[in-house]
């Protein structure tokens, strides 16, 4: 019996592609499947993408290995770019699209044999700092790159928005700014709109978009869910009840003891745990959905399991469906429950959890 469960929605994936397409219509569509697609499964994410979008993007070369050898053909973007020689060679031979964020990996560009061809992009740093030139270099380093053997057809311009998701702060136009004044005179395609920016800031539609999170029907806006950005979440955390039993006021359950039923109930066991992903300093009071019904999780989670309260005329058997996030319980204000955000819960999620995919009717 499949116990802990993903189920990921390839109909709703698409259907927030063409969401975020509605914002930014003149903009190609670079989807980002680093983090195996935000815990999703990179191949078949990229998969049921690869006819709607132009590109996809990853942090590491190795993630846009998994993608070829799965038969990805289209451009994949490597954000952090190559660690090293033996990298970027490997990327020219399988012509991934490195981002070049420092004068190493322009030398071992330089240095390569390789004999094949592959378009770069150029990271500017706008605000940021974590990476890439600053804006007095770019024009110097666009000329470098645009002189050496290896590269194609283009060198691009990249950069990355420390604050779109506040949508009150002056540092989304800073780093705008910044960007428009770095390239203007230079030629290669543009992209620098996150999630943030594709859902509120048209200003920021250059040549190619990069949706991350927004793709899998999770808000980037804290105090937020996905569907108040009208996108679907595609993921489901699913599991079922081991255990259903008769519980008297006043005693513990779980490690540490540190809930006490106040009158006599029903609890219900479910088989998951932080074993699976599932934190376990998610609270007592978190909900989690019975049969369609929304009850409280108690006590501590471990590493196999959790307790709900299912209320004393609980009719649940063994067997019945757990759905721990996803449609019908948004993950979101859960990640608020352990000072986290939604990116952390579906990413963390272990290989103990069955990865199943649907296509919904919606």
């Amino acid at each position: 019996m499949v116990t802990a469960e993903a189920v990921v929605d390839l109909a709703a994936l698409r259907n927030n592609l063409a969401r975020l397409k509605s914002c930014q219509p003149d903009s190609k569509m670079v989807a980002v499947v680093k983090g195996n697609a935000y815990g999703h499964g990179s191949v078949e994410v990229s998969r049921a993408l690869n006819e709607w979008v132009d590109s996809f993007a990853v942090a590491r070369f190795e993630e846009a290995v998994v993608l070829r050898h799965a038969g990805i053909s289209k451009p994949i973007v490597l954000l952090e770019g190559c660690f090293d020689q033996d990298e970027t060679d490997q990327a020219i031979a399988l012509n991934f699209q490195p981002v070049i964020q420092n004068d190493e990996q322009i030398a071992w560009i330089r240095q390569s044999l390789v004999t094949e061809k592959t378009n770069f992009w150029l990271k500017v740093d706008t605000g940021m700092h974590r990476l890439g030139f600053s804006l007095e270099e770019i024009a110097d380093k666009h000329r470098e790159l645009l002189k050496l053997a290896a590269v194609d057809s283009f060198v691009g311009f990249v950069s990355h928005l420390s604050c779109a998701d506040e949508q009150d702060s002056s540092r989304t136009d800073e780093q705008l700014a910044h960007f428009i004044e770095a390239t203007k005179t230079l030629v290669g395609p543009r992209s620098l709109a996150n999630s943030a920016a594709l859902l509120t800031r048209r200003d920021i539609a250059f040549d190619k978009a990069r949706p991350g999170i927004a793709l899998y029907g999770v808000t980037p806006f804290a105090g937020r869910c996905g569907q108040d950005e009208q996108l679907e979440p595609v993921m489901t955390l699913k599991s079922k009840l081991i255990a259903v039993r008769d519980h008297k006021k006043g005693e513990p359950v779980g490690y540490g003891g540190l809930w006490q039923s106040q009158s006599d109930t029903r609890l219900g066991v479910v088989a998951i745990g932080y074993g699976d992903g599932y934190p376990r300093t998610m609270p007592t009071g978190t909900p989690v959905l019975v049969n369609g019904r929304k009850v409280p999780l108690v006590g501590r989670v471990s590493m196999d399991m959790l307790t709900v309260d299912l209320g004393a005329q609980a009719s649940d058997r063994v067997g019945d469906e757990v759905i721990l996030w996803g449609k019908g319980n948004p993950v979101e204000p859960l990640a608020e429950r352990v000072g986290t955000i939604g990116y952390e819960l579906l990413i963390q999620l272990t290989s103990r959890v069955k990865r199943t995919y649907i296509e919904s009717a919606s």
